[in-house]
Formats: structure tokens, C-alpha cells, sequence
């Protein structure tokens, strides 16, 4: 029985990441991707547009993943329970299975300036869009950007942890362990003062 074998877009990806690893990103060329991956570079760009897209596919999946659950919440949802459910949705694109690609994903792109900038983008960008659906729905300046700049800063950090070296848990337990230790920092606490004991 022949043995399983991936897809060709997984199995580039595969092969692309143990290339930059080994070779650093800048020195990878897309004809050794492909020789590697046993497929020619024509096929390469039919699945990516160029190397960094191999780091980089599914950037709308990605945006829709924290705005979906936003628009489809009930009309009268608190806006911090908006932000909830959207760091909710990051379960469906970050599963466990997932969190070994993720961390040999994160070094080669801290290693290359223009991958840091693109991935800072994305996340600019992802701020942007959260915006305007909380807009959409009526949320008012500047709750609308602050909560936006929140569900980005938790869901960055929570990446973070995610992919730490020990760390078991899921995302979204991560992310909901940090939105509820920053929901308690502005929350008054029983002798009045906020964030204190």
C-alpha cells in the first residue's frame, strides 16, 4: 500500500519552511523549493504568488476568522463580549495541530526584517478591519478603535504564549486567560479602587 502523501500546496509549505530554516529565508530561492518539493516552479506559483506567501496564505480566512463572530453576534452584545467572541474564533484557525508549524514558522519570520514589517501589517491591517465591523454594528469613537487594539494586542499575545516552547494549552483558553486578566485592571474592585485588592 503506498504510503499517504500531502497535498502539493502542504507539502510546499513543508518543504519551504525546513529550506528557510536551514538556509535563512533571503537565500531560499523558489526553483529550490519546488526541486525539493519534486514539483516545477510553475506549479509553485500556482499555489503562491511568491516565497512569502508561503508564510503568509490565508490572510482573509485569518481576518474573517475574528470578524465573523463579530457580525453575527445579537444586536445588544456588550462590546468587551464582541471582542470576547472574537478572540473566540481563533480556535478554528489556530487547533493544536496546528501549533507545530506556528513555531517553526515565528523564528524564520523574527529573522528577516521585511517578514517582521509584513507580519506587523497584518496585524495593522486586522485592527483595521475589527474596527469597522464594530462601527458597522454602532459601536462609537473611541471604543471602536480601542477595542479593536485590544482583541489584536490580546490575541498577539496569547500567539505568543501559544507557541511557547512548553505551553499545552489551547489559544483560546490563553486568549480568554489575558482578555479576563485585562477586563480585571479596569474593572473596580470591592474597595473601589481599579485593578487592586
Amino acid at each position: 500500500m503506498a504510503r499517504w502523501q500531502p497535498g502539493t500546496r502542504e507539502r510546499l509549505q513543508a518543504v519551504s519552511l525546513r529550506l528557510f530554516a536551514e538556509q535563512g529565508f533571503e537565500r531560499t530561492t523558489v526553483a529550490e523549493i519546488a526541486a525539493a518539493a519534486e514539483v516545477t516552479e510553475r506549479t509553485f506559483f500556482r499555489h503562491f504568488a511568491d516565497k512569502r506567501e508561503v508564510l503568509f496564505a490565508g490572510q482573509e480566512d485569518f481576518v474573517a476568522m475574528f470578524l465573523d463572530p463579530v457580525r453575527t453576534a445579537p444586536a445588544d452584545t456588550p462590546t468587551i463580549e464582541l471582542v470576547s467572541r472574537a478572540l473566540e474564533g481563533t480556535a478554528a484557525f489556530f487547533p493544536d495541530e496546528r501549533r507545530a508549524w506556528s513555531r517553526r514558522r515565528q523564528p524564520i519570520i523574527d529573522s528577516e526584517p521585511s517578514l517582521r514589517e509584513r507580519e506587523l501589517g497584518k496585524l495593522a491591517t486586522l485592527t483595521v478591519r475589527i474596527g469597522e465591523a464594530l462601527r458597522e454594528r454602532g459601536v462609537e469613537e473611541p471604543g471602536a478603535t480601542l477595542a479593536a487594539e485590544t482583541a489584536v494586542t490580546v490575541f498577539h499575545l496569547s500567539f505568543q504564549q501559544w507557541i511557547a516552547p512548553d505551553e499545552d494549552r489551547s489559544l483560546q483558553a490563553i486568549a480568554r486567560e489575558r482578555l479576563d486578566a485585562l477586563t480585571a485592571l479596569v474593572t473596580p474592585s470591592q474597595n473601589g479602587r481599579t485593578g487592586r485588592s
